[in-house]
């Protein structure tokens, strides 16, 4: 992943098309503030930076794409009777959907293979040109730029090799004796564990300055709520 920061540049043009901003909250923000340190943007990922969503795509590229949506369909309908039964391993339905995918389809495959459909992963996805160009655009302002997705860290660095990225919080996947264990090692960073992510990381990077947000409805809106200027992304 490349890190790098460039001087300031001017100011950030107003967001492209694809995008609306949402109402800004009223908060204040000094001069000091503003002068120590120039910003953070937090990018969400699977429908914000790329077209669709990069956790079916990489399990189709484990297993095969028939048997991924197989899998998925059959995580959907158990999932939806444990969630009834009150009996789901996820904090909610879509939690639990994924637990159960995950657990089936990806126990036991060796790391090595994991990191090679990671690395055929990279020619599959669609980025949504608009952000990307935004994620640009704050690095020229000389800002600091975090993804933060519920993907698995185990290939969101190949997705993000080539970008200016300072930072990922992303899902983490178990891994024992350099096999996939189909459990999570962190909290699914979606929703309000992203928030509370996005929260730990400004605490624990601070000063951060201005912050913006960019992600899609509805389960980015805890995380656009935690910065000073969130947008809502639309493909």
């Amino acid at each position: 992943m490349q890190i790098s920061v460039d001087p300031p540049a001017a100011p950030l043009a107003a967001p492209p098309a694809g995008h609306v901003d949402i109402a800004q909250p009223d908060i204040a923000h000094s001069e000091i503030a503003r002068t120590i340190a120039p910003g953070v943007a937090f990018f969400d990922f699977d429908g914000t930076l790329i077209h669709g969503d990069s956790l079916l795509m990489f399990i189709g590229e484990v297993i095969g794409h028939r048997r991924a949506k197989l899998a998925f369909l059959d995580a959907l309908r158990s999932g939806l009777h444990r969630h009834a039964r009150g009996r789901g391993p996820g904090v909610d339905l879509f939690g639990t959907i994924k637990t159960i995918l995950l657990r089936r389809t990806l126990r036991g495959v060796p790391v090595a293979d994991a990191l090679d459909a990671a690395e055929r992963l990279v020619h599959r996805v669609r980025w949504h040109a608009p952000l990307v160009e935004t994620l640009k655009m704050h690095r020229r302002e000389g800002r600091r730029v975090v993804v933060a997705t519920g993907a698995l860290d185990l290939y969101m660095p190949a997705l993000l090799r080539g970008l200016e990225v300072d930072a990922l919080l992303a899902t983490g996947l178990e891994v024992t004796d350099g096999r996939l264990t189909g459990h999570l090692s962190t909290g699914n960073c979606v929703r309000l564990d992203k928030a509370d992510r996005v929260r730990a990381w400004i605490a624990a990077n601070g000063p951060v300055g201005e912050t913006w947000g960019y992600g899609n409805r509805p389960s980015d809106l805890p995380m656009l709520a935690v910065v000073n200027r969130p947008t809502i992304v639309k493909i």
